[in-house]
């Protein structure tokens, strides 16, 4: 059995991101073509860690995506927040560490493959100790954890994940303020470009820094497309500068839309930075 097991967090509803989470719980909205889970997954499964996802809002929609490519747990009566979902799933976990990662936390460093970003939450663990990916804060904005901002990746020991429960709860209450206190918490600096992709503005810039100017194959552009990401099936006869085409829309013929996410064939959402 492995020493550590990876979680990615996929139940929330991204009320923020709203209308489009109507359409698509956040975990699956894509970010340069890809949806957000896919690059936590495969973040987890370039570092060879058996997999689980969690699921609550829209979560049929999460299970379908799934597959069979990792352990899926559904919350049938909505989202247990980040200790409670990680609760749900002791048993799956069954004394093995667990690397908890948000899947809508954007990851990117050009000069590095994919998962080598978090290999340093691994490297040399003790098996005890509770560590976590930050980054530095935003400017104006002060740090959550020892002047750090936490970068969506945590790593937990099994003496601490077999005492929580799938009751309603996050992992800062339980698990990270704690260690934080016993002086087990370990900050991890990550070294790429980390974006928690939450707002509209965030969601934006990160479609940016992935893919700007990428249209996808089975596009159809016959207008104008300026580092913008245009989806697989969108059809875009008029104007985009700086926005996300979400796979299937259509940007009708006279429409110039500039830092806008437009998913179906009106839903617009401005992004202004």
């Amino acid at each position: 059995m492995s020493e550590v097991c990876a979680i990615i967090l996929a139940a929330g509803e991204g009320q923020r991101l709203r209308p489009l989470t109507t359409l698509l719980p956040k975990a699956l909205c894509p970010v340069g073509n890809v949806a957000l889970l896919d690059r936590a997954l495969q973040r987890v499964e370039a570092l060879g860690l058996p997999a689980a996802v969690n699921a609550a809002y829209l979560g049929e929609q999460v299970v379908a995506h799934v597959g069979t490519r990792a352990h899926v747990s559904v919350e049938p009566d909505g989202p247990l927040g980040t200790s409670g979902g990680v609760g749900l799933l002791r048993d799956w976990i069954d004394g093995r560490g667990v690397l908890v990662g948000n899947a809508d936390a954007y990851l990117a460093d050009p000069d590095r493959a994919p998962g080598k970003d978090i290999a340093a939450l691994l490297d040399g663990w003790d098996g005890d100790s509770v560590r976590m990916l930050t980054t530095a804060p935003r400017p104006g904005r002060a740090g959550e954890f020892g002047g750090e901002c936490f970068a969506g990746f945590s790593l937990l020991p099994w003496r601490l994940v077999r005492d929580l429960t799938p009751a309603f709860s996050d992992l800062v209450r339980t698990v990270w303020r704690p260690a934080e206190a016993a002086g087990d918490l370990s900050l991890i600096r990550y070294a790429g470009r980390y974006i928690d992709t939450g707002t509209p503005a965030d969601y934006l810039a990160a479609n940016l820094h992935a893919a700007a100017g990428t249209t996808d194959p089975t596009a159809v552009v016959t207008g104008h497309a300026t580092q913008s990401v245009i989806g697989a099936g969108a059809t875009v006869a008029g104007q985009v500068t700086r926005s996300v085409i979400w796979p299937g829309a259509t940007v009708a013929p006279g429409e110039l839309l500039t830092a806008v996410i437009r998913a179906g064939t009106d839903m617009t959402v401005s992004a202004p930075a």
